[in-house]
């Protein structure tokens, strides 16, 4: 008998090739290539063809549209991130580390929905109907109505979308899920590609709004190919430390909403909670103003956040380090040397650290002057007044640029009882803002001078 034959498809990019390679010829990705069979090749009646629906050419003008009808889940910091709530039809992928809590709060939000009088299912192939009601019960959901589908087999899901219609379906995970159409592994490339196809287009077709539960790899990114998250409407991230009780759910994609908006959460024996004011966690509680620390206000989609930057500045060695956490690595390095040619301030001999509080990743350049006065603070050993607070881009040149939404930032720190804020000139209120002594710049070396004569 003949042996069967096997081709080697990339777990990364999908790509296929006839025998095994060190490296993938398609994506360039080392050690992807798995052992599989391929599709039979016999005519059969394609398996994409329920996908393909006829259309006619038509204008922009005359297509009849209406705004997208939200329906809130119930928790109000997922529909921050969702742009308002779910969508008729929308397909959200959230993916996340394990334990984070992505089940635990998709639990918790269809038990809202349910509650309210939508017609909601949970679709889990990861555990059986029992372990839900045992997390729904440790979660305070007593007498949950949310139906439960314990399945992995395509096929059956969709025929119970198509039966139940329910106006929000979880499936979790999509990883899970498998057609008898390939033959390959549940999880594989080809099998999560296919699935959410199928699963988007039932979505599109019938109006439930379809939330597909992603596993991550070792590196944080989703797992399964890129084109997933391409398939769906939007795509949420799970992220924080699961030593810690604080969970940031941050929107990477979405058709119906912003971009990069976050929701915070906080860990509780009964799930998740909503955080309504996330500064308190990203600011230090000093006592008194130590060396080192500055409070910048960033934007995290539409809202602004006050994060404290902390400064470390040490003698260092013959090669001194520049480590930063939560801060781009060599926008810190650039802004040590603008320091040192405009500013007069040489930390050529020192090991520079910075770190943002919390765990928060900032990646907006506003960040950049409150960095360079948490270094200098550092380095002179003097901390900066109590209520102080800074934000700005700095340029190479050594000139202060404006950051978007100045005036948004400002009101923000105000509410929160801060005082005293150097500030890019373009950012400067024309009226005053009560209680908010206001510095604007227009060059580094203005900024440091400013803030010796505050010390």
């Amino acid at each position: 008998m003949a042996k069967e034959k096997t081709v080697y498809v990339c777990s990364d990019c999908g790509g296929t090739s006839p025998k095994w390679l060190g490296k993938c010829p398609s994506c360039n990705a080392w050690n992807t290539l798995i052992e599989s069979v391929p599709e039979s090749t016999a005519p059969t009646k394609n398996r994409f063809a329920s996908l393909a629906k006829t259309a006619e050419v038509v204008t922009l003008g005359d297509i009849d549209a209406v705004d997208m009808a939200r329906t809130p889940t119930g928790h109000e910091e997922l529909d921050r991130v969702l742009g308002g709530g779910i969508v008729e039809g929308g397909v959200v992928l959230i993916g996340g580390d394990p334990g984070i809590g992505k089940s635990t709060l998709l639990l918790q939000a269809l038990d809202s929905l349910q509650r309210s009088g939508q017609n909601t299912l949970y679709v889990t192939g990861e555990e059986s109907g029992a372990q839900v009601a045992l997390r729904s019960r440790r979660l305070g959901l007593d007498n949950s109505q949310v139906k439960v589908l314990a399945e992995i087999q395509l096929d059956k899901i969709l025929a119970t979308l198509h039966a139940l219609r329910p106006d929000i379906a979880v499936i979790d995970s999509i990883q899970t899920v498998y057609s008898d159409q390939l033959t390959s592994a549940p999880g594989s490339v080809a099998q999560v590609r296919e699935c959410a196809a199928h699963l988007t287009r039932a979505a599109k077709a019938s109006g439930v709004c379809i939330v597909l539960v992603g596993h991550v790899t070792k590196e944080g990114t989703l797992a399964g190919p890129r084109v997933l998250e391409h398939m769906v409407d939007t795509v949420l991230y799970f992220e924080g430390d699961t030593h810690s009780s604080f969970r940031l759910v941050r929107a990477i994609k979405n058709r119906f909403g912003a971009v990069n908006e976050i929701g915070v959460f906080a860990m509780t024996e009964k799930g998740l909670k909503g955080v309504s004011n996330p500064s308190a966690i990203f600011l230090s509680q000093h006592a008194e103003p130590v060396p080192g620390s500055c409070v910048m206000v960033t934007l995290e989609g539409t809202r602004p956040m006050l994060v404290e930057i902390q400064a470390l500045v040490d003698s260092g060695g013959p090669s001194p380090r520049r480590l930063s956490v939560g801060l781009d690595k060599d926008r810190l390095a650039m802004l040590l040397a603008v320091l040192h040619r405009h500013a007069g301030v040489a930390c050529m001999d020192q090991d520079v650290f910075v770190n943002a509080v919390g765990g928060v990743r900032i990646s907006e350049p506003a960040a950049d002057l409150a960095v360079l006065l948490a270094i200098t603070s550092s380095l002179r050993g003097k901390p900066l007044p109590k209520g102080f607070f800074a934000f700005g881009e700095v340029g190479l040149a050594g000139e202060v640029r404006p950051a978007p939404r100045g005036q948004e930032r400002l009101r923000e720190a105000a509410k929160l009882g801060f005082s005293v804020a150097v500030v890019p000139k373009a950012n400067a209120p024309k009226k005053p803002i009560e209680g908010l002594t206001i510095h604007a710049v227009e060059r580094v070396e203005q900024a440091m001078e400013i803030v010796r004569g505050l010390g």
